[in-house]
């Protein structure tokens, strides 16, 4: 398939790492054109949510360069289909495809508060911050409807229990009822991932994502309600949103963001060769250049996947990319900020449900 999707990042069912067939589809001229094939419109595949037992729910990491040892992920795929998402290639471990299976087949863990809830209430569990959709977006459109995040943020404020969140999502505005009581208690801090300015843009590398501008006012919103919030400027894509570097940390600041960060370009197993094709779908003139200031970053490579630099990169580029953060911080006015951390002490675990003790 080579045509563009309206609504999709991916245009092509790219098989996995694990797949040992594959399959083509191949006109072999038996359709005619006044009697079309029955089936799907392979131009406008539709989304699929699929229900999902999970058996944890909580994912403990040691990764030394990120900054949560917990998180959760109520979803698995995402509906955004940011072609850039380094998570795309978690769909292969289901013999789906990175590609449009990644974005149109959703699985949705129905059962996550109520694992939430029993973890929590597990004998010894001790408490630490928890990552809410760090590997696919918490707040994906399909939230909307099944409302898994805010039953697990209602169970993160019964046991008033420590998280962070990350979206590219408005829909985080409909929350701010359980998230303001949280913030009162120092019990939770929102990150925007914000990737471009520019409506058009975005609209085609993350085109089922809230548009720059209604993030920028869930942050504002967010911010006046008394919720921390921060932005998170990635991925840096050379030749294609590095020039945006500065005027987003300003955009962000001046609705009300206390924390900045940024992340370059990952490439991992087959998000490389589906960003390539998007590329060259939607910026043919820039794909060698961008492809080789991603190479020169990642010593020679489409990705390095070494821990302290993966976030990063290396060499000239990678470097006048710190310099240009730094002094953008700091004239945005975030250096002026301290960041609070979250509070660990106040949690409670959750009273064990008993049949008999509902008798009194």
């Amino acid at each position: 398939m080579t045509a563009t999707i309206k609504g999709r990042g991916s245009r092509q069912y790219l098989p996995g790492r694990y797949e040992r067939t594959t399959t083509e589809a191949v006109d072999d001229g038996w359709a005619s054109p006044a009697e079309p094939e029955a089936g799907p419109d392979p131009l406008r595949p539709r989304t699929e949510v699929r229900e999902e037992a999970a058996r944890s729910i909580v994912s403990r990491n040691d990764s030394p360069d990120v900054g949560f040892s917990q998180s959760v992920n109520p979803y698995r795929g995402c509906e955004h289909g940011c072609s850039y998402c380094f998570a795309r290639p978690s769909h292969a471990y289901l013999n789906l495809s990175p590609g449009l299976d990644f974005e149109t087949k959703i699985f949705a863990k129905t059962n996550a508060p109520e694992l939430l809830r029993r973890e929590f209430s597990r004998r010894g569990y001790t408490p630490s911050p928890i990552a809410l959709g760090i590997n696919t977006d918490a707040y994906q459109p399909i939230e909307r409807r099944l409302q898994l995040t805010r039953k697990i943020i209602e169970v993160m404020l019964e046991c008033r229990h420590p998280f962070s969140l990350i979206t590219k999502n408005a829909l985080v505005e409909r929350d701010i009822d359980l998230l303001q009581p949280l913030a009162e208690q120092q019990l939770v801090h929102v990150n925007f991932s914000v990737t471009t300015l520019d409506p058009h843009l975005s609209a085609r590398l993350e085109p089922r994502a809230s548009a720059p501008h209604a993030r920028l006012r869930a942050m504002r919103r967010l911010h006046e309600a008394g919720i921390p919030v921060g932005v998170l400027f990635a991925p840096v894509i050379p030749w294609v949103n590095d020039h945006e570097f500065e005027a987003v940390l300003d955009a962000a600041a001046a609705a009300g963001a206390g924390s900045a960060g940024y992340v370059l370009l990952r490439l991992p197993h087959e998000v490389a060769p589906l960003f390539n094709d998007w590329l060259q779908a939607h910026l043919p003139d820039r794909t060698a250049r961008v492809m080789a200031a991603v190479r020169q970053m990642r010593g020679g490579r489409d990705y390095d996947a070494t821990f302290g630099t993966r976030m990063r990169g290396l060499g000239p580029y990678a470097e006048l990319l710190a310099r240009r953060f730094a002094l953008a911080h700091g004239r945005s006015g975030f250096d002026r900020h301290r960041e609070r951390p979250l509070d660990c002490s106040r949690f409670v675990a959750p009273r064990p449900p008993s049949p008999q003790a509902e008798l009194f």
